[in-house]
């Protein structure tokens, strides 16, 4: 159960990561999923970003012995101090719409962002249209049946805020 629901949902991101990318960022990266995974099986350098406390003490001992190459920021996402990376992941934390509002400042020009979503996923991208121009493709899950992989890039807003 914890291989297929957890695990092999982070890795069918394997293949849509550039093994060359210089970094990447995780949102709310919770028990490691799929931050932590990726960086292990990519061993592109991932900023895991958790607010947790106790998930962020877990989370660098996990990195201590795996000896992935990640770090942990332990603060809440919209107080964290990142440079932005070519690349954005995330897995049940939030709608789109706010996911994308999450991300937009860590997402570096010509990145890209994948999302792990479910079953409700054209609601979303629905409701995140009204603010965001947006390139979006969505892969399917190979790990639930109802669920998809967001690959967004060209992510602007639609009125930039001021």
């Amino acid at each position: 159960m914890l291989w297929k629901r957890h695990i092999d949902d982070s890795l069918q991101l394997v293949p849509l990561i550039d093994p060359h990318a210089s970094h990447a960022i995780d949102l709310g990266s919770g028990a490691g999923f799929p931050g932590l995974i990726l960086a292990i099986a990519t061993r592109v350098p991932f900023d895991l970003i958790e607010a947790d406390q106790r998930k962020a003490a877990f989370l660098r001992e996990a990195i201590r012995i795996t000896g992935a190459p990640a770090r942990v920021c332990a603060v809440r996402i919209e107080s964290a101090k990142l440079a932005p990376a070519p690349l954005i992941t995330a897995r049940a934390l939030a709608p789109l719409q706010k996911l994308l509002d999450l991300a937009a400042p860590f997402l570096s020009p010509g990145g890209h962002c994948l999302f792990l979503k479910g079953a409700n996923v054209q609601t979303e991208l629905t409701h995140a249209a009204a603010q965001w121009h947006m390139q979006v493709e969505c892969l399917p899950s190979r790990t639930a049946p109802h669920a998809c992989i967001l690959r967004i890039s060209n992510l602007s807003r639609v009125i930039p805020r001021a």
